[in-house]
């Protein structure tokens, strides 16, 4: 019986471009009650690639900070 290829774990946690970790970057917005646009804005994380704004928005709404999907736009 043939197996199912293994799927690689993902595992997104930081904005790349900033090496910005979310985990550190929740408590300052929750401090400073910043949404999306005040978190690129004071950070600088989603304004380069934007690959982890799906990212920063959920952390603001769940506050989870290490991501195990992929998500997008």
């Amino acid at each position: 019986m043939a197996r199912a290829p293994a799927v690689p774990i993902v595992s997104v946690t930081m904005c790349i471009c900033r090496r910005f970790p979310f985990a550190r970057l929740l408590p300052l917005a929750r401090a400073g009650g910043w949404a999306l646009e005040d978190v690129m804005r004071e950070t600088g994380c989603g304004d380069t690639c934007g690959l982890c704004i799906p990212y920063l928005r959920r952390m603001l709404v769940t506050g989870e900070t290490a991501f195990t999907e992929l998500l997008s736009e």
